[in-house]
């Protein structure tokens, strides 16, 4: 019963206004604040196996065999994982509508319902790695199209089906590795469908024979980015030409991992061979050709202003008459000396391109690729420009500061000498009359003039006898003697 407070209910039918403040006013504030979070609803409790801090649940090692059936809606990250789950069923994050980190690692997932995170779309980051997965299937990702990162390494994988990354335009990082995989979709990913994906990891796989056009086709960012490290590769002149052109921009996927990146010879595991450092083995391939030549990725920058001429060399290793050129802009696309009609761009027969005048648009990295069809060899060179716009005059301190003090000195002498009533042509004020002064002895009144009582008020006001005139020897010896 809550306590009743004098002047309280006068009947049923009493205002709802007078009600809650008849409920609320003997009541404290603490037993205010959980009436108030029973009323929000059992959906928003906290779980007694898991911890609520802010919007952060954490459930990690609880020994769950599966979700609690109430978590808290307002939950941004979701952690759940080294626990039992074996399954998450269909609309299980419905309730969930702010959740962008959820992290399932360390569990004994085998595979997941259709639509699980059909409601989830503001997952940011999802963590199912070291679970028991099998086959990535096209809906167990569907509708997470602001997923940017997704974790699935050590798990059971054998394949990742057509179709399974074609919607999370958002991704940016996806790790496969340490599974059994043996195929994988590349060609599902193309510059429309994933714009930011800089990192695939596929590396300690079972990987034989990749589809090497189709990896040739990936983005250049996701080229850059993939790792198929310890694998079990075939060695093949199709494998090597591909590996060859990425050694020979440096990715950092094969700096870091020289010594991992192996094949086998005729597909027998025995005779795996170091490729990046033993090439003898490619001898026959048409890329060794150019590996015996020096041809290297010359890289450079510019920096022009804003309607300048630009010339940009295709200065490579590579001589001779009949080389060819092309250059790829970021701008114009693809360039070539019969394929370009624009007057403010051209390719000159050395391989130079002219920019007439520049905009900013123009920026961004130009490669030019020198061809020489007769000897199969190739050079690449980078430039990577930079247009600025015209740099606008310095703000000169200078004449402000000498105009500020004239405006200073010409307000000073109009101040000094303007001020009313300086010039001579002011009529002056007449000087007061002073009466004189009469003393009649056979009186007790006496009669003195406003001069003398003045004075007398100065006299007795002695903290402002800085104010009083100045009197002369003769007036004063006119006063009377008191």
């Amino acid at each position: 019963m809550l306590p009743a407070r004098k002047g309280g209910f006068k009947g049923p039918l009493a205002e709802p206004r007078n009600v809650f403040r008849n409920m609320t006013g003997g009541l404290d504030a603490g037993f205010l604040l959980a009436l108030l979070c029973l009323i929000r609803g059992s959906e928003h409790a906290c779980p007694s196996v898991c911890l609520c801090v802010s919007d952060t649940v954490s459930c990690s090692s609880g020994g769950l065999g599966r979700l609690p059936r109430s978590l808290p809606a307002f939950s941004a990250t979701l952690d759940v994982s080294h626990n039992h789950l074996s399954w998450l069923g269909p609309g299980i994050f419905n309730k969930m509508p702010f959740l962008e980190n959820l992290k399932v690692s360390h569990n004994q997932l085998r595979s997941l319902g259709h639509g699980v995170f059909l409601n989830a779309s503001s997952l940011r980051l999802l963590d199912l790695s070291s679970n028991k997965l099998q086959v990535v299937e096209p809906h167990y990702f569907q509708g997470l199209w602001r997923l940017q990162e997704l974790l699935l390494f050590n798990n059971r994988i054998t394949q990742v089906e057509a179709g399974t990354l074609i919607g999370l335009s958002s991704l940016k990082k996806a790790y496969f590795s340490l599974n059994q995989i043996t195929q994988f979709p590349f060609f599902s990913i193309r510059d429309h469908s994933h714009p930011f994906l800089t990192m695939l990891d596929l590396s300690s796989n079972r990987l034989t024979r990749l589809p090497w056009e189709d990896v040739k086709a990936l983005p250049g960012l996701v080229q850059r980015g993939l790792y198929l490290h310890n694998n079990s590769l075939i060695c093949d002149c199709s494998m090597y030409s591909v590996f060859w052109h990425w050694s020979l921009r440096a990715y950092n996927s094969l700096k870091d991992f020289t010594d991992d990146h192996t094949c086998s010879i005729s597909g027998d595991q025995r005779s795996s061979v170091r490729f990046l450092r033993q090439n003898r083995f490619f001898l026959n391939c048409t890329v060794e050709t150019a590996v015996s030549q020096p041809v290297t990725v010359f890289l450079s920058s510019v920096s022009v202003s804003a309607g300048d001429k630009v010339s940009l060399d295709c200065q490579t290793p590579l001589r001779g008459a009949e080389l060819s050129f092309t250059w790829l802009s970021p701008s114009k696309g693809y360039i070539t000396q019969t394929g370009t009609n624009d007057t403010l761009i051209s390719l000159l027969a050395d391989g130079t391109l002219e920019i007439q005048a520049a905009k900013v648009n123009d920026s961004g990295l130009y490669v030019c690729t020198a061809l020489d069809v007769k000897q199969s060899l190739n050079a690449t060179r980078e430039v990577n420009v930079t247009v600025l716009l015209p740099a606008l005059e310095p703000f000169n301190t200078g004449y402000t500061t000498l105009l500020g003090c004239l405006v200073s000195m010409i307000a000073i002498l109009m101040y000094l000498y303007l001020t009313p009533c300086r010039c001579r042509c002011c009529k002056q004020p007449k000087p007061p009359i002073v009466p004189a002064v009469t003393y009649d002895p056979g009186t007790l009144t006496t009669v003195i003039s406003p001069y003398c009582r003045n004075q007398h008020k100065i006299q007795t006001n002695k903290h402002v006898a800085f104010m009083q005139p100045a009197i002369s020897e003769e007036e004063a010896d006119q006063l009377p003697e008191s």
